[in-house]
């Protein structure tokens, strides 16, 4: 079982890579921000507890996606691995990662980031926006804030995996199956 975090700043291709990264491997792959988001479509005491911060482009609390992973963690513990989309983004995040995982009997095997350039991510959010109605991803200054807050908050979590031997670059700018290629590459790796 390969447990792998994708990693990179909001509208780096996480998503749309790991739909890929589903159906060729057979993961199983769960995108914090996408079960927030259905949280918040549904109304439920979680969603409505989050929803402020996201509308800024903050980071949701560590402890409610912590609990959302461990859920996770302890009811996908078969199969041919996982992908965490959005997850860790902090390194308390990380650490409590590491011990839910060795709590569960498994490990993460890599995180592989995403690297984008800013206009590239600002230009495809943007786009994004337009699609899905997501307002998030509708207003540039939110959208600046998202990536600062990535910078400032989440980028770093990298280090904690590179200490470990974990972390490898992935170059996110190409055509959706340039990109998978490269990907598939460093999975084939693993």
């Amino acid at each position: 079982m390969k447990n792998i975090v994708l990693f990179g700043p909001p509208g780096a291709g996480k998503g749309t890579q790991a739909d890929k990264l589903v159906a060729k491997y057979g993961f199983n792959h769960i995108s914090t921000g996408e079960v927030i988001r259905q949280q918040i479509k549904a109304e439920t005491e979680l969603g409505l507890s989050v929803k402020a911060y996201i509308e800024r482009g903050e980071l949701a609390p560590d402890s409610l996606v912590i609990n959302i992973i461990a859920d996770y963690v302890m009811n996908h513990t078969e199969g041919a691995g996982n992908i965490f989309d959005g997850f860790p983004r902090t390194t308390h995040q990380a650490e409590e990662f590491d011990k839910i995982m060795t709590a569960n009997g498994q490990k993460v095997d890599a995180m592989i980031a995403l690297t984008v350039p800013d206009e590239e991510l600002i230009k495809r959010l943007l786009l994004r926006g337009q699609d899905s109605g997501r307002k998030d991803d509708a207003d540039e200054s939110v959208i600046r804030n998202r990536i600062d807050v990535y910078k400032a908050q989440t980028a770093i979590v990298a280090d904690f995996y590179s200490a470990q031997g974990k972390y490898v670059e992935v170059d996110g700018v190409g055509s959706i199956d340039e990109i998978f290629d490269r990907l598939c590459a460093e999975i084939d790796k693993l």
